[in-house]
């Protein structure tokens, strides 16, 4: 949908630095010219929140080679980031590894190993080798993002609840069932008391379905998933959840598990709720 009141930034009118000469729009000064990652930021948000990918991805884009050729690692860090986890939901694996890999060299080169920014890019990272295939590549990184986030962040951070449903994501990848039910089982203890967790615990109780299923086999594993699915249901029908373009988010990621179930009604439900908020974004 048409937003007329969106913020104009020179990415919308101007090229971005020569990439040979090195220019920032007539000047050739070697000082560092950080990015403004608030907005670069916020505008993203616009983006995705009308679905505008090709958008998303020009934005991203051009604020990438501004702060390469501003010499701004830390605006570099925060666009890879954003980059990796962009292609690897586009389903682009060369790209996703591609950031990832620079993400994680970039944090040495700043030599912020043990920073909460870092446990993060980890963890993005971890996911991305994960979403391709490359789980066993992942579990290092996640250890190393939950020993830092264990240490500098309190109990009820919902950071750390992402962190544990996306590890458990690939210790069932590697058939470690145990190890990833223990992480569940963290994942919706620290959610529990996140503000607002109830959309994070819904997608691990779906989580849980399918790694029952992968462990038992469907018709062994039948009463436990229609359970975690019932709770799932539960959670994304309470009527405090803000519906924003989150909600619509994880509607849209939950919508497919319910499906292949056999809960289309509900499926469609879901599907029909992210297309309701899109259409007003």
């Amino acid at each position: 949908m048409e937003n007329n009141n969106l913020l104009i930034g020179p990415e919308d009118y101007a090229e971005p630095r020569c990439l040979l000469c090195g220019d920032d729009f007539g000047t050739s000064d070697e000082a560092i010219r950080s990015i403004d990652q608030r907005r670069v930021a916020e505008k993203l948000d616009e983006y995705t929140d009308r679905r505008d990918y090709a958008g998303a991805e020009h934005h991203l884009l051009y604020w990438l080679e501004e702060a390469k050729l501003g010499h701004d690692l830390r605006g570099e860090f925060m666009l890879r980031n954003e980059l990796m986890g962009f292609y690897r939901k586009q389903n682009r694996r060369d790209e996703a590894f591609e950031n990832a890999d620079r993400a994680l060299a970039i944090i040495h080169e700043l030599g912020s190993e043990e920073n909460i920014s870092s446990a993060t890019c980890y963890i993005n990272s971890a996911t991305v080798y994960d979403a391709f295939g490359e789980a066993a590549r992942s579990i290092a990184l996640f250890e190393q993002a939950k020993q830092i986030y264990l240490r500098q962040l309190p109990e009820n951070d919902a950071r750390l609840g992402g962190l544990y449903n996306n590890m458990a994501l690939a210790l069932t990848a590697l058939r470690r069932f145990g190890e990833a039910y223990e992480c569940y089982r963290h994942a919706l203890d620290v959610m529990s008391r996140a503000d607002h967790g109830a959309l994070e615990q819904a997608i691990t109780y779906l989580n849980m379905a399918n790694a029952v299923e992968d462990e038992h086999g469907l018709e062994k594993a039948a009463e436990k998933i229609d359970q975690y699915l019932g709770i799932a249901e539960n959670l994304l029908n309470d009527t405090s959840l803000v519906r924003n373009g989150y909600y619509a988010f994880v509607c849209e990621k939950c919508a497919p598990t319910f499906d292949y179930y056999g809960w289309f009604v509900l499926a469609a439900d879901l599907k029909e709720r992210a297309e309701k908020i899109y259409a007003g974004a």
